[in-house]
């Protein structure tokens, strides 16, 4: 018997039901929903709820808190890829007169702007955003804690400012600009910044006692771009399928790659955490996986997306509590899960539809003076140059149309390689960075820096 490929195996389904109704229980959350996608789609749902007969599914709303900021981002970045902002720009360029202009985009993006966490008393999120009608009511009268751009430190004001780019750029309401250019065009029609029905309430868990107690559910006013919206685990689905793969009406795929990349610098502790930060997006490395998404929470929910685009696994998990069960562990292994169990079946391989005999002859094995290298031809006219060793630098390159090519990672990253051939057309040497890589360690017939002793290679009597 053939199982299709694009349904779960059923203790696979078993092991994650296990692991959502273990979160709930331990949890003690009233309720929790989650949702797996991979290859492109949902491919389970399950749910864990206190109330006997009213089970939620993929459709019920929970508050999502922080991935809001996520969709800030991608409103941002649309701005950036139109040419109306560059990452690089100070806020005050284009939002003038607040008192954080100093700050550029991408370091509210990446919350390296030295912004403080909150907004100043009380508790935004458990206070009428009326409360805050004015940017300046948001950051308070001394909105940096400290120097831009020298270490990660989150900052709900900065996605403030941020949904307040937009609206001055696009000449509306955030929630509208989010909903005409990337709820509606990506049909996430459950997704909402008032909540829809069905939707879930609110509870906060008495940390001693099995007792419940109803959670405000406050409109944020201001503070709206950094947590605000309502969504369901179908909308979230289809939304980790966006951040995989792009979406042209929406984003490019090279676009919702650069938000995936690392962009703050990282503090001793989240070094041994393994955990930073893109541009609106969570990154961390667990159980030897690279896995981005976001966290959310609001008095009375919790929330998360976690994505592993290298298993093409996602896991969304939603509950309706304000502390309890860790969602960031759960959505991980619920990843985990799917990506051991039935790990990812690769792409036949194919030969390349055609090859140029001059790059043809690159291919093969270098050094930098002792160090082996090899380089392999990739699709697109591409190559990849990697230690023999299998350790140090490494990199693919795409080619340039001119016979060079740009390094896409890693200590090449933007650096350019090329070949240096002699005046007969063979090639010499290649020129990486002012690196010279030779057919064979130190070649005397190739031009390396420094020359070649004229007695060669010896040994020790």
């Amino acid at each position: 018997m053939t199982t299709s490929q694009e349904e779960l195996l059923p203790a696979t389904r078993r092991a994650l039901l296990h692991r959502l109704a273990v979160a709930q229980s331990e949890g003690r959350a009233p309720s929790m929903v989650a949702a797996v996608v991979r290859g492109g789609r949902a491919v389970w749902h399950g749910a864990r709820t206190s109330v006997d007969g009213q089970v939620p599914n993929e459709n019920v709303q929970y508050r999502i808190g922080s991935i809001t900021k996520t969709f800030t981002a991608v409103l941002v970045l649309r701005l950036r890829d139109e040419g109306l902002v560059d990452l690089g720009d100070r806020l005050e360029k284009h939002l003038p007169g607040t008192s954080a202009g100093e700050a550029t985009i991408a370091e509210l993006l990446a919350h390296t702007s030295g912004l403080a966490a909150e907004s100043p008393a009380p508790w935004w999120e458990r206070s009428p955003g009326s409360l805050r009608p004015e940017l300046a009511d948001v950051l308070g009268e001394q909105p940096f804690l400290h120097p831009a751009g020298r270490r990660f430190h989150y900052s709900n004001p900065g996605y403030t400012l941020l949904g307040a780019l937009v609206e001055r750029l696009r000449g509306a309401p955030w929630e509208d600009v989010l909903r005409r250019e990337v709820l509606e065009p990506l049909g996430l029609d459950r997704t909402s910044a008032q909540p829809s029905a069905p939707h879930a309430g609110g509870w906060a868990v008495h940390p001693w006692a099995d007792v419940l107690l109803p959670e405000p559910a406050e409109d944020l006013g201001r503070m709206a771009p950094a947590g605000q919206l309502w969504s369901t685990t179908g909308d979230l689905a289809r939304f980790a399928v966006f951040l995989a793969q792009g979406d042209e009406r929406v984003l490019s795929a090279q676009t919702v790659r650069e938000m995936r990349a690392p962009a703050a610098p990282a503090e001793a502790a989240d070094v041994a955490d393994g955990v930073t930060y893109g541009l609106g997006l969570q990154i961390q490395h667990r159980d030897g996986r690279l896995l981005v998404g976001h966290s959310g929470s609001l008095p009375g929910f919790l929330a998360n997306l976690t994505l592993s685009v290298a298993d093409d696994v996602a896991a969304v998990v939603l509950a309706n509590c304000t502390s309890g069960p860790l969602l960031s562990m759960v959505g991980a292994d619920l990843v985990r899960i799917v990506a051991e169990a039935e790990p990812r079946i690769p792409e036949p391989w194919r030969p390349l539809p055609e090859v140029d005999p001059s790059v043809l002859e690159l291919a093969g094995q270098w050094y930098w003076g002792t160090y082996a290298f090899g380089l392999r031809l990739t699709g697109g006219g591409g190559v990849s140059l990697e230690p023999l060793s299998g350790k140090g630098r490494g990199a693919r390159f795409r080619a340039n149309g001119d016979g060079t090519w740009t390094g896409l990672e890693g200590y090449y990253a933007g650096e350019v390689l090329r070949p240096v051939r002699r005046a007969d057309g063979s090639v010499s040497h290649l020129d990486l960075g002012s690196f010279v890589f030779t057919r064979q360690p130190y070649d005397e017939t190739a031009d390396v820096p420094g020359g070649v002793d004229p007695e060669g290679w010896r040994g020790i009597g």
